[in-house]
């Protein structure tokens, strides 16, 4: 009974999933411009620059996945690595560089008659600080909501997260040809820490008791699903948060929150697309895959807008280009995920074709 009730909401979920996005960001808006007491005691509540109300609300989404982590699983990702590089490779040795090949085509080139060269050039360091950045909280909420190994994506984030401490500062370097960057170690700890390592402890401890009570059975089959509708509550109540907190930027900028969309947008569905892709090509498993291309897609956005604050100022148009890949993060990755949902099939039958001849 409990497998019909969670599958019937999750379709349900997934059929007016649109509607709600686009519900939750319009009441986010109106609710930062006609009672923007809310967003501003909210946005008090901070560690490092990372939002505490967002925090508990990932791990009430991510939650659910950590509890089905082991130790065993971990210690069986060294068995399949392709996986591992295909993650690696895609977030740094390709998606820095498209992020600022697309993003230059569109600011300086499509869009010159729209964007002045000094406006283009700021928008472009904020959109190459998001592309040096993969995700490390979201990422879990998009794996779990394609079914993703969660052992798997755990290490996938933690090498990823290793990887930003010596790879993150060379890369903005190199392409904004800027001297001064430093990476905000505390944000990236504070933000391991809120959730990586505390989700992941406490999901385990959860999973150890309640087996430990009642049995793997009930744990697999009607625990863990008690979770289910508090995972969709607590993405679409980030959503609301998200746009509450960045009502007035949205206001008093459509247009050109609107052009700096295009190329982080283009590049979000291209990144995911290359790693989605060579896992397919590979014939890697299909929970490994989606959170492949999830990782790339997505960005750690506390990490950037921290950077960016920090380079440029609160208020400076790179500022604003990566606050743009915070409100464009949800959508599209929402959009992602259900694609990469509907393809599950065929990537199944394509990783368990056997070769030619």
């Amino acid at each position: 009974m409990s497998s019909v009730k969670k599958n019937t909401g999750i379709s349900t979920f997934q059929r007016y999933l649109t509607v709600w996005v686009f519900l939750c960001m319009i009441i986010g808006v109106l609710i930062g411009h006609f009672i923007p007491v809310i967003p501003d005691m909210l946005g008090k509540m901070q560690i490092s620059g990372i939002s505490i109300p967002i925090a508990v609300l990932i791990w009430v989404m991510i939650y659910p996945m950590m509890m089905k982590v082991d130790f065993q699983s971990v210690k069986n990702v060294g068995k399949n690595p392709k996986g591992l590089f295909v993650t690696w490779i895609t977030n740094w040795a390709i998606k820095p560089f498209t992020m600022y090949g697309i993003a230059y085509l569109f600011l300086f080139v499509v869009f010159r008659n729209l964007i002045t060269p000094d406006l283009a050039t700021q928008y472009l360091a904020g959109a190459v600080l998001l592309g040096a950045a993969p995700c490390t909280a979201m990422v879990f909420i998009w794996s779990m909501l394609a079914k993703g190994n969660p052992a798997y994506t755990v290490v996938q984030v933690a090498t990823n997260d290793l990887i930003i401490l010596v790879a993150f500062v060379p890369i903005v370097k190199f392409l904004l040809g800027v001297s001064n960057v430093s990476v905000p170690y505390r944000t990236l700890f504070v933000s391991i820490l809120l959730f990586v390592v505390i989700p992941l402890v406490g999901g385990i401890l959860t999973r150890i008791g309640v087996i430990k009570n009642k049995g793997e059975k009930y744990f697999n089959e009607i625990f863990v699903h008690k979770f289910d509708h508090a995972t969709t509550a607590g993405l679409l109540l980030t959503l609301v948060i998200i746009f509450s907190s960045q009502s007035e930027v949205i206001l008093a900028n459509p247009f050109h929150i609107l052009l700096i969309a295009v190329p982080l947008i283009l590049q979000t569905f291209l990144v995911f697309f290359i790693a989605y892709g060579a896992c397919y090509a590979f014939k890697l498993p299909f929970d490994i895959a989606a959170p492949a291309g999830m990782i790339g897609a997505s960005n750690f956005f506390e990490l950037s807008v921290a950077v960016a604050i920090a380079l440029f100022g609160t208020k400076s148009p790179a500022a604003l280009a990566t606050t743009v890949g915070v409100l464009t993060e949800v959508p599209v990755m929402l959009t992602l995920v259900k694609i990469a949902n509907g393809t599950k099939e065929k990537f199944r039958l394509h990783a368990s074709a056997k070769p030619n001849g």
